[in-house]
């Protein structure tokens, strides 16, 4: 998969990339508003930051180091305290709740690191993702492997034994066992070479193309921004434009200020 060049790409943006304004949270799937939250006591991270995600999106989240990616998500899944706004699903307040109880509201997250168990083959690490519904693991499996046949062709495997791309394949994997409505990614293609980012991009997008919502964290924001319907740039904390992927991979600030080389990738 490969970028457009801006400037060799004509091809101009409809708008102009803007920041998010004030939205209804009952109109939207997930809704993160005017969030605060960070790790450490009056240590904000998200600084009033603020995103949406509708049925059926595909979403994704750009910005420099530090600008707060990874933090939003952990934070709309209870994994970081929020201070202050409040998550939404379905107009209902789920802030408080912690990322377990979040499962059973169809909300599923993949972390960027640790997010297998090697010494586990592939059919355990997805016995492992549904193991609060153990009933469930044989119409879950055949859906998922449905999805990626290299589940079930190598399910006997040892997932130490796999490729970064591979493991990517089975982490999404168990977090689909739950059938989950809205899937966190957080930066699937990071690590990998340019042939296993490729791959892992179009697993991205066939899990959204089989009905997942997908909120996801990218440091490869040209190929994120490529596959996205829409895509939020945090900057210090904040929501510092959104707009269509299509939008921000040809804005001249967002390239400019934060695409950089990476636009040419």
């Amino acid at each position: 998969m490969s970028s457009p060049d801006p400037e060799t790409d004509t091809t101009p943006p409809t708008e102009e990339a803007h920041r998010e304004d004030h939205v209804d949270p009952g109109e939207h799937l997930l809704v993160a508003d005017d969030v605060v939250a960070g790790y450490l006591p009056e240590v904000n991270i998200l600084n009033g930051c603020n995103a949406h995600l509708d049925t059926g999106e595909l979403v994704g989240i750009i910005g420099p180091n530090g600008a707060g990616k990874s933090t939003l998500i952990k934070a709309m899944f209870g994994l970081v305290p929020v201070r202050s706004g409040r998550v939404l699903l379905d107009g209902e307040d789920i802030t408080a709740l912690p990322a377990h109880a979040l499962v059973s509201h169809g909300l599923g997250y993949v972390p960027q690191n640790n997010n297998i168990f090697p010494s586990l083959t592939i059919q355990e690490n997805l016995e492992m993702g549904i193991y609060i519904r153990p009933k469930d693991f044989r119409e879950r499996f055949d859906i998922v492997s449905d999805l990626f046949p290299l589940l079930a062709d190598r399910r006997a495997q040892k997932c130490g034994s796999l490729s970064g791309g591979e493991r990517q394949v089975v982490a999404m994997g168990r977090a689909l066992m739950t059938d989950p409505r809205v899937l966190f990614l957080d930066e699937p293609s990071a690590g990998l070479s340019p042939l296993m980012q490729d791959s892992v991009f179009e697993s991205v997008a066939r899990i959204n193309r089989a009905g997942v919502s997908i909120l996801m964290v990218e440091q490869n924001a040209a190929q994120c921004l490529e596959i996205s319907d829409r895509a939020y740039v945090l900057d210090q904390g904040k929501d510092a434009y959104t707009g269509t992927g299509r939008e921000l991979l040809h804005d001249p600030k967002v390239i400019e200020l934060y695409l950089g080389t990476l636009a040419r990738i």
